[in-house]
C-alpha cells in the first residue's frame, strides 16, 4: 500500500458482509414465498417479518457504507454539507422503506 493513501475504515467489511448477507435472505425468502404463493397453503403474514427485517439490514448498511464514502472521508471544511445531504438521503431511503412495508402489510388485511 502507498503510504499516502487511506486505509479501509474498520466497519466497511462487517457492513459489506451484513448487506449481501441481507440481500441473500431476502432474496432466497422472496424465493420461497412466491413458491408458497404458487401452492394452494396459506401464509402467515407474520413471516413477512423475514424479507422486512432482512430489507431493513440491506438498507442500513448500505446507508452505512454510503456515509463511510461521502462523509467520513469529506474534508473538514465540507463535512456539515456532506452531513445535510447525507442526512436527507437517509430519511429519504428509510421514508420510502416504511412506505412499502406499511403498504404491504395493509394489504394483507384489505
Amino acid at each position: 500500500m502507498h503510504p499516502t493513501e487511506k486505509t479501509p475504515h474498520p466497519l466497511r467489511k462487517p457492513l459489506l458482509a451484513l448487506e449481501f448477507g441481507s440481500l441473500a435472505i431476502l432474496l432466497i425468502s422472496m424465493g420461497y414465498f412466491s413458491h408458497k404463493a404458487d401452492s394452494a397453503s396459506a401464509l402467515s403474514p407474520g413471516w413477512l417479518l423475514i424479507p422486512a427485517v432482512a430489507s431493513l439490514a440491506v438498507f442500513c448498511s448500505f446507508i452505512g457504507l454510503m456515509y463511510l464514502r461521502w462523509v467520513a472521508l469529506a474534508e473538514a471544511g465540507e463535512k456539515t454539507r456532506h452531513k445535510i445531504i447525507f442526512s436527507l438521503l437517509t430519511v429519504t431511503l428509510l421514508g420510502v422503506w416504511s412506505y412499502g412495508i406499511f403498504n404491504t402489510w395493509v394489504s394483507l388485511y384489505a
